[in-house]
């Protein structure tokens, strides 16, 4: 079975930045669902240093936690619950000051 339905066209993508690397995100997608597809599947260490990634996709196990850049700062937030936005700065780690 297909998920691609035949004659559905995704909008255009804009890029959102991971690390600093930008990656490509289509509207109505999670910041996980973006991840994923361009193959960044560590989204944050837990405190051994230990990459942990998404785990059950539906904001439940918070294993998927990002740093995300706001107008007043850092903030975290799960990123399968976290709709991307163009221009979007993410980090993986501790967020920067």
């Amino acid at each position: 079975m297909s998920r691609l339905v035949p004659g559905v066209t995704r909008p255009a993508p804009f890029a959102i930045a991971i690390d600093g690397a930008m990656i490509p995100a289509h509207p109505g997608e999670t910041l996980a669902a973006a991840m994923v597809a361009a193959g960044a599947y560590r989204m944050r260490d837990d405190r051994s240093g230990a990459p942990r990634g998404m785990l059950c996709n539906m904001g439940t196990c918070s294993e998927c936690f990002v740093w995300i850049a706001m107008e007043d700062g850092w903030r975290r937030r799960r990123a399968c619950l976290t709709l991307a936005e163009d221009g979007m700065r993410i980090a993986t780690h501790e967020a920067p000051l």
